[in-house]
């Protein structure tokens, strides 16, 4: 069953609080049923679809905004985040869906600090499906995870920002370890290899993933298998957390 949630929302926001000119997307990775989704907003009055986002208070960083936006889209903290790319083409905005739908709301913020031109820093996230809450924020009324296929067209540049994301996921699997943040806490080496292979796009040797896997001494191999299969059940695995953290810090050698 999909995380789904409506909400309607009362519109609280005050333009005085945040920076002019700067705004945040962000693109919000999960892992469900061995498919790459992403987290979107559906917009209230023009039903296009979104990549979550927001603005940057006065008193934040960068990072505690987006953590902040992430936190009221998906309840989770302490999520893996990492800017990726600032995206400022000036006709970016330009014929911004949100306005239309602020004024069709019936609400009475100020439409031209929304239709402003607006420079957005980019950010990929990389979460927990199954602890995730999708939660509308007050443009929208849907908030949904989507796989890759089932992705059209998205409002302004966000299809731009999505393909950079995934970009820049497919790149980090050269040199980082990637897989704590989207598996669950125990799984089997077919699901992490599946895994990559979503995020590649391309199949792997199995004999070659695993141990090169193996190698990066990332895993903790446990008794257990995993139950419930038809064929001989695989065992499961888990990540060492020191090494994870070392090779996120230090790099991996080689590529996929």
């Amino acid at each position: 069953m999909q995380n789904i949630r409506t909400v309607t929302q009362n519109f609280d926001f005050h333009t005085h609080q945040f920076l002019n000119h700067i705004s945040l997307d962000c693109v919000v990775f999960g892992f469900h049923d061995n498919q790459l989704k992403v987290l979107l907003i559906r917009m209230k009055y023009t039903k296009e679809w979104a990549l979550p986002g927001g603005f940057v208070k006065e008193d934040e960083s960068l990072e505690v905004a987006a953590n902040r936006v992430l936190k009221d889209r998906t309840g989770l903290d302490n999520i893996f985040l990492k800017q990726f790319k600032v995206f400022s083409e000036p006709q970016r905005s330009d014929r911004n869906p949100a306005v239309k739908d602020l004024i069709d709301s019936g609400s009475n913020p100020d439409h031209e600090w929304f239709n402003q031109r607006f420079i957005s820093i980019g950010f990929y996230a990389l979460v927990d499906f199954s602890k995730a809450e999708p939660t509308p924020d007050f443009f929208s009324d849907l908030c949904a995870w989507k796989t890759l296929d089932e992705i059209n067209t998205l409002i302004l540049d966000h299809s731009q920002i999505l393909n950079k994301a995934l970009e820049t996921l497919r790149l980090q699997l050269n040199y980082q370890p990637l897989g704590y943040n989207l598996l669950a806490d125990k799984f089997t080496m077919p699901e992490l290899q599946k895994l990559y292979e979503t995020i590649l796009g391309k199949e792997l040797d199995r004999r070659n993933f695993q141990r090169k896997m193996l190698s990066y001494g990332i895993l903790n191999k446990l008794q257990e298998r995993k139950t419930g299969g038809a064929h001989k059940a695989p065992y499961l695995y888990e990540f060492n957390l020191e090494n994870y953290q070392k090779a996120l810090q230090n790099g991996l050698f080689g590529g996929w």
